[in-house]
Order: C-alpha cells, then sequence, then structure tokens
C-alpha cells in the first residue's frame, strides 16, 4: 500500500530551505569554532553536510538506509543536523516502531557523540541531552501525525473511487438490463407489424378475386406497417448504441464501382496512376464490393505516403465463381532504402475486413516494387 504523496517542487524548495536553516543553527558556533582552530574539520564538517543533503532526497526510494547514513554522520558534523531531522521525519511517517525506536536511539548516541567532540559547547550535559530529546520527539511526533493523515485521506480517495467504480458498474448493469427489456418488447412489436405485412401480402398472393380499391386498401396497410417497423426497429437500434453520436445514421458505404472515382481523385491530386480492368467492377456485388473499394483506398494512400513520386498500377481481374483479384503496386523510389512498410492500422484493418470476407490480402516486396494484392470469392 503507497500512502505517500508525490512532492511539488514548491514542497522540495521548503524542505531544503527548512533544512539549510536547522544546519545553520546547529553548525554556528561549532563552525566559528572550527574555522579559527581546525580548519580541516570545517571543510569536513561542510562537506558531510552537503553530501547528507544531496542524500537525502533519496529518502523515499532507500528510507531505511538514508536515514542511518545520515544519523551518523550527523555525529561528526554540525551541518548534517538538518538532512538527519528531515530523515528522521521522513521514516517516522512510516509509522513503524522498530525503525522509529532504532533510529531515536541512534540518533540520541550521534547528538552526544557530536555534543562531546564539541569544544564550543557550554551548557550543561543534561540541559543539551533534554534540549535534543525534545528537538527528536517533536520530529517524531510530527512526522508519525503526517503519516497518519496521509493514510486516511489515502484510504478515503481509494474508497471514493471503488464507490465510484461499483457505481458505474451499477449504472451500466442498468442500462444493460433496461436495454435488454426493450429489445424484448420491440420484439413483440416487430413481430406483429411483420405479421400484418404477411398477412396482407398473402391475401394479394392467393386471392385474384379483389377490387382494385381492396387491392389499394392492403397494399396501404402493408406499406403503413412496413414504415412503422423500420421506425421503431431504427429507434431501439438507435437506443441499443454505446454513446448518443452512434445512433445518428452512418452515411452509404463506398461500392467497388466507386473505385473509378477514387481513382480519377487521386489523378487529380497528383498521382501518376495506370489502371487495368476497371470496368469489371460494375459487376461486382456490394458485399465484397465494400471491401475491394478499401483496398484499392489503401494502397493509394500508402503509395502516396512512401513513394509519392512514382508510378502507382491499379489492375483487377477475375470472375463469378474464381473470385474477384486487385493488385496496387508502385514502384519503391530511386536512391532510397525505405524498406518494408510497415503493417500500420490500415493494414491491418484491412487484412482484418479481408478475412472476415473469406478473402486473403498479400503484401509483396521485390527490391524494386511494393504490391498489395487481395482476393476475394465471387459466387457463381
Amino acid at each position: 500500500m503507497t500512502t505517500q504523496p508525490p512532492i511539488s517542487t514548491w514542497g522540495h524548495v521548503w524542505r531544503t530551505a527548512l533544512v539549510v536553516l536547522i544546519s545553520a543553527l546547529a553548525w554556528w558556533d561549532l563552525g566559528r569554532w572550527q574555522w579559527d582552530n581546525a580548519r580541516w574539520w570545517f571543510w569536513l564538517d561542510l562537506g558531510l553536510g552537503l553530501a547528507s543533503l544531496l542524500l537525502v532526497q533519496y529518502r523515499r526510494r532507500w528510507p531505511v538506509t538514508v536515514a542511518v547514513v545520515v544519523t551518523i554522520a550527523s555525529a561528526f558534523s554540525g551541518t548534517t543536523g538538518g538532512p538527519a531531522t528531515l530523515a528522521l521525519f521522513s521514516l517516522a511517517t512510516r509509522r513503524r516502531s522498530r525503525e522509529i525506536v532504532g533510529l531515536v536511539a541512534l540518533s540520541v548516541l550521534a547528538g552526544l557523540v557530536l555534543v562531546s567532540q564539541d569544544p564550543s559547547e557550554q551548557e550543561s550535559p543534561l540541559l543539551t541531552l533534554g534540549f535534543m530529546l525534545a528537538i527528536i520527539g517533536v520530529t517524531v511526533g510530527w512526522g508519525m501525525y503526517v503519516g497518519s493523515r496521509r493514510e486516511l485521506l489515502w484510504t478515503l480517495r481509494e474508497r471514493a473511487q471503488r464507490a465510484e467504480a461499483e457505481q458505474a458498474a451499477r449504472v451500466s448493469q442498468a442500462r444493460t438490463a433496461e436495454r435488454a427489456r426493450i429489445a424484448r418488447e420491440m420484439h413483440d412489436v416487430l413481430a406483429h407489424r411483420i405479421s400484418m405485412v404477411a398477412m396482407h401480402a398473402g391475401a394479394l398472393s392467393f386471392r385474384d378475386d379483389l377490387t382494385a380499391e381492396q387491392v389499394k386498401q392492403t397494399a396501404t396497410v402493408i406499406q403503413e406497417n412496413s414504415h412503422r417497423a423500420l421506425a421503431e426497429l431504427r429507434e431501439v437500434l438507435g437506443v441499443l448504441r454505446d454513446h448518443p453520436g452512434d445512433a445518428v445514421p452512418e452515411p452509404p458505404q463506398p461500392s467497388a464501382i466507386e473505385v473509378v472515382d477514387l481513382v480519377r481523385e487521386a489523378a487529380e491530386a497528383g498521382m501518376n496512376i495506370e489502371v487495368d480492368g476497371l470496368e469489371l467492377l460494375a459487376q461486382v456485388p456490394d458485399s465484397i464490393g465494400r471491401t475491394a473499394y478499401r483496398a484499392v483506398q489503401e494502397g493509394l494512400t500508402n503509395a502516396r505516403k512512401h513513394a509519392p513520386d512514382t508510378l502507382v498500377n491499379v489492375t483487377t481481374s477475375g470472375s463469378p465463381g474464381s473470385g474477384l483479384q486487385i493488385e496496387v503496386s508502385n514502384r519503391l523510389p530511386i536512391g532510397r532504402d525505405l524498406g518494408t512498410p510497415e503493417s500500420g492500422l490500415g493494414l491491418v484493418g484491412l487484412a482484418e475486413r479481408a478475412e472476415l470476407a473469406g478473402g486473403r490480402l498479400t503484401r509483396i516486396r521485390d527490391g524494386r516494387s511494393f504490391t498489395l494484392r487481395l482476393w476475394l470469392p465471387w459466387p457463381a
């Protein structure tokens, strides 16, 4: 379970400023004595403080290790007091007793070692120890409070997210149940409408003694019920869509004969295209015509993207019973090795469409040209 929230830039800034302030206060008297009497200790103290300030930035990744190393360094460096305080506070937010007790004991020991080595210390040892314990106690208590508050906020946030997810699931189940109910109702309604159409159509088929007026009335009933059934079917399909915009009727899908217009538009846009056998597409049924149109469209798109200045050949062949074959080929650019065109979403979707139609899509590259070949079954 992770309850540590990310720290913002401002959070890093004020934490670093507070750490530097604590280190400056802890090192003020000792640093002046070091500068006057032990210059090597001055630079060592400052180096340990800067290293600890850098190391404490990784306290969330290695909380125990960083806290122990920085606390040990604080036994020989006054400038490490700020980073050691921050490391102790960060460890306390984890609220793990064994870690906190161990680090508190180590902090007290490190503080006593530093005080015993500090020639500038003039206070009573008991007073110094009491002040040290007070600072450590405040740091630990504040850290545990912050950790508890973080855990509470994380728990509340998780509960809110779970409640939202459960509410969304209930809404989805209710929508699915309502759609199923509407579908059952529409089945009954459409069955009634279609049975009326079938009954009156049967009367027209078997009875030849009807007058012109009776035939007109029967045809009117068939027409009205057909229109009502179609309107109700569109309504229920609109309701059963996943999104509101999906209920809008889609435009008519292109057929094979429209490949001629597609090629002409590409040529007018500047492509160099040669065609062969496009007149065959006028006989292709719509069941495979849409896939044929998409194949030519994808082939021209790839040629325009990968070989815009080369000749593109669009060839159509086949017959009812033997199948329909469409090839879109183009020469590869001279002087540039583009490699095999990657299988993008367009080709992947086209291959899936071809398989669903019972056909196959093949991509061929012979080193000088690239060919997109589609075969589709053409019923006799």
